[in-house]
């Protein structure tokens, strides 16, 4: 068996106000990290900056690693735990902005970044599309990421899952009315590639949305291990066997009984 628990954050960000965002954060890790023994925390979307930012993202991006990254990964030091988290980042080219999510070590060593592809709205004018779906090996196993509406293209998924994914992290801001539409597809995704699923939604209003959480963490069968059902700040905790991912795809071979050749239309631009 190959056990780890995971944490999935259901947290409202204050709009622009990053530290005061961090120092939440910080105290999330401190609260969950002292109560129960945990391995993996996870924070949603965007958590450092909130979402309705527009065009204030280039004054809040940050380079990885950087100032954030850095203070994450020192809380992650001293808990002992593995934090993704949302931010803006940044290149080096300073109108270069991505949508990414980062996962910090227990040894506060970054491990991988991830920049979302599936850019939804308003985002295309604030950041630049990724590029790159691929899952990272850590100590707690192979770990894919996703963000947001990445979550809605089952090709996001499963890519990450025939490059042996065994946890997919998914962060998310996903808001009203679409709360049906949030737990089918966390459902499909774990369900259709025999995947584990951490996801953490926000909470909390901004001028144009209103979030409502519903974060879950959901196993290979489909079933719900834990979740934050109401839209207020909190967290879910599971105890989760990832030796289950290859035995359920064992039983129902249903990664080895794909037929890649008739699926030539899925790779075509529409």
């Amino acid at each position: 068996m190959r056990e780890i628990s995971i944490a999935t954050v259901q947290m409202e960000p204050q709009l622009g106000q990053m530290e005061d965002n961090l120092i939440k954060m910080s105290e999330f890790i401190s609260r969950i990290a002292t109560e129960q023994p945990v391995d993996l925390i996870l924070f949603p979307e965007l958590v450092t900056t909130g979402y309705e930012i527009g065009p204030h993202f280039p004054d809040l991006a940050q380079r990885i690693p950087g100032p954030t990254v850095n203070l994450i990964a020192q809380r992650a030091s001293e808990f002992g735990v593995h934090v993704a988290f949302g931010m803006v980042s940044k290149e080096k080219v300073e109108s270069i902005l991505y949508n990414t999510v980062v996962l910090v070590g227990p040894d506060g060593d970054l491990i991988d970044q991830y920049h979302k592809v599936h850019l939804r709205g308003e985002e295309r004018m604030a950041f630049r599309a990724g590029y790159k779906i691929k899952p990272t090996e850590t100590a707690l196993g192979s770990i894919g990421m996703m963000i947001g509406w990445d979550l809605a293209f089952p090709e996001t998924a499963r890519s990450l899952a025939l490059d042996g994914a065994e946890l997919v992290l998914v962060s998310a801001n996903w808001e009203r009315p679409h709360v049906d539409e949030w737990r089918v597809y966390l459902l499909a995704r774990a369900r259709e590639n025999a995947v584990f699923v951490a996801a953490a939604n926000r909470v909390g209003e901004e001028p144009s949305y209103t979030f409502f959480g519903q974060s879950a963490i959901i196993g290979p069968e489909g079933k719900v291990y834990a979740s934050v059902d109401e839209a207020t700040e909190g967290y879910a905790v599971a105890r989760i066997d990832l030796d289950q991912v290859r035995e359920h795809r064992e039983e129902t071979q249903i990664l080895q009984c794909r037929q890649p050749a008739t699926y030539r239309s899925i790779v075509k631009k529409y």
